[in-house]
């Protein structure tokens, strides 16, 4: 076999592209390749001949000297300074990382080391660089987390304290419209509940979409029946399509479907209450249709005014409204479809519109078939005479804010309730202590000091050793309060609860 010559060996060392030196046993370098001189900066005949450590850092050469001979002990081919920092030194002084690899080569009796050299500065730079990014990443994930939490917390104190002041307003608004009777003061009670119900829808609108924005809703899916769903909403728009003489028809439908009830009942009331505004005279219509075994589809469908094709691709945007101009006098706000959108997406479930200018619009919302049990609606509770006179009834109100007390005691003692109102838990358990002869409870959920009205609830029953019959207000529409754990003798209602509302509330509950 023709051996290879010391020439060929030279070039073929020359031209690999890693710096590569030979060292001898003694330390000293024996060979050095072209890459060398390139790398280090250093004529070739100033390399040859110098120990290895003149090649690095002055600070690591007394050190390296020791692991030199360790590693001429037992020498094998391995990565230099595993899990180490090696620098090189160039003639300049300046410092770059490195990356070594060390193998032996025996020539005769002695045994020389093979030292591949890398300069690994442009992968140290990058990985650096990566390190940056990802700290960055964290950073930014952990301000956006904040930042969701910070959210979450405002729409948690705006959905309490913003609906302060308006269920204020709304009480007293009530309390009013049932001492006067003259027919001015009425009718500018009736305007002022007007605009009452425009904030208040408006603030509700807002919380709606930040909430879903800010990820705070959640999806709670089970099988429910969609003519219960149905059955709900008849009554709320039959009267409003009425009052425009429009005919709101509700077709039976024996399907159920798996979804988030409340959720889609938000889709349905958006979706029908835009059919009522924009129809001046024929019908609005609530359908299903069983599309196919794993599919249905429920339908609202309007003989409306219609909408342009050209702008269906709009009707999803805020403050968008079909033939209202911007800045002029409108009804409503233009973010119902807004929010119905959004909804469509956090169920990730189908929403198709078809629309004919001057004879209505169809909105199919497409949902999965229930596969499971039917969630039942609690049967209502049949409707005997009164058990107490309202002049005799007993009712404890626990608000803690002060304006909302006193304009719900206004309301109620107006309306012949004996009230006692209070402020705390420990103000609640004080008077039955004093008079346990109490008929009904009202009380807000958000109490001061962390306190709850669950809590205010099970402590007086506890106390009075009765199924105290209880309206839960709460201003908080996050999925936590769809958890609480109702009873036949427990109602929540949602702030801002309107005067009749809240009466009529008690009317039903005292005949439980």
């Amino acid at each position: 076999m023709q051996s290879v010559s010391s020439e060929l060996a030279r070039g073929v060392l020359d031209a690999a592209p890693d710096a590569m030196i030979i060292i001898d046993d003694s330390g000293l370098i024996f060979f050095a390749n072209r890459q060398v001189s390139a790398l280090f900066g250093y004529p070739h005949v100033d390399i040859i001949g110098r120990p290895v450590e003149f090649l690095m850092p002055e600070r690591f050469r007394d050190r390296h000297v020791a692991h030199r001979q360790t590693y001429a002990r037992s020498v094998r081919v391995r990565p230099m300074g595993a899990g180490l920092e090696l620098f090189g030194r160039r003639l300049n002084g300046t410092e770059f990382p490195l990356e070594i690899s060390l193998s032996p080569i025996e020539d005769g009796e002695r045994v020389l080391v093979a030292a591949a050299m890398r300069d690994v500065s442009d992968r140290k730079r990058v990985e650096a660089e990566l390190i940056v990014t990802r700290q960055a990443a964290d950073r930014a994930r952990e301000l956006a987390d904040r930042a969701n939490q910070a959210k979450s917390r405002f729409l948690a104190t705006a959905s309490h304290d913003l609906r302060q002041p308006l269920q204020t307003l709304c009480l007293l608004n009530g309390t009013l419209r049932r001492t006067f009777v003259d027919p001015d003061a009425r009718q500018m009670l009736a305007q002022q509940e007007q605009a009452i119900d425009g904030m208040s829808r408006l603030l509700n609108t807002l919380l709606d979409i930040s909430k879903l924005e800010s990820g705070a809703v959640k999806p709670d899916l089970t099988d429910f029946a969609v003519a219960e769903l149905f059955e709900e909403l008849r009554p709320e728009f039959q009267g409003m399509a009425a009052t425009k003489g429009l005919t709101f028809k509700v077709t039976p439908c024996d399907d159920s479907v798996h979804s988030d009830r409340s959720l889609v009942e938000q889709i349905l009331k958006n979706l029908v209450s835009n059919a009522i505004k924009y129809t001046r005279q024929g019908s609005v219509a609530l359908r299903c249709l069983h599309q196919q075994p794993s599919l249905v589809r429920i339908e609202v469908l309007d003989t409306g005014v219609g909408i342009p094709g050209d702008q269906l691709r709009y009707i999803y945007d805020e403050f968008y409204q079909v033939g209202v101009a911007t800045h002029s006098s409108r009804e409503g706000y233009g973010l119902g479809l807004s929010i119905v959108q959004r909804l469509v997406a956090l169920l990730n479930v189908k929403l198709e519109a078809h629309s004919q200018v001057g004879k209505g619009s169809r909105f199919s919302l497409t949902l999965p078939a229930g596969h499971g049990t039917v969630r039942q609606a609690p049967a209502a509770a049949a409707d005997p005479a009164p058990r107490v006179a309202r002049a005799q009834t007993r009712v404890l109100l626990v608000e803690d804010d002060a304006a909302v007390r006193e304009a719900t005691r206004m309301l109620l003692k107006s309306d012949g309730y004996h009230v006692t109102a209070v402020a705390s838990l420990a103000e609640a358990l004080a008077h039955a202590a004093e008079d346990p002869r109490l008929d009904l409870l009202v009380t807000d959920y958000h109490l001061r000091d962390g306190e709850t009205g669950m809590q205010v609830i099970a402590a007086l029953r506890e106390a009075l050793r009765v199924p105290l019959r209880a309206i839960l207000i709460t201003g908080d529409t996050s999925a936590a309060m769809h958890a609480l754990r109702m009873d036949p003798h427990l109602r929540l209602a949602s702030k801002p609860i309107k005067a009749e509302e809240l009466l009529g509330m008690l009317t039903v509950l005292l005949k439980v």
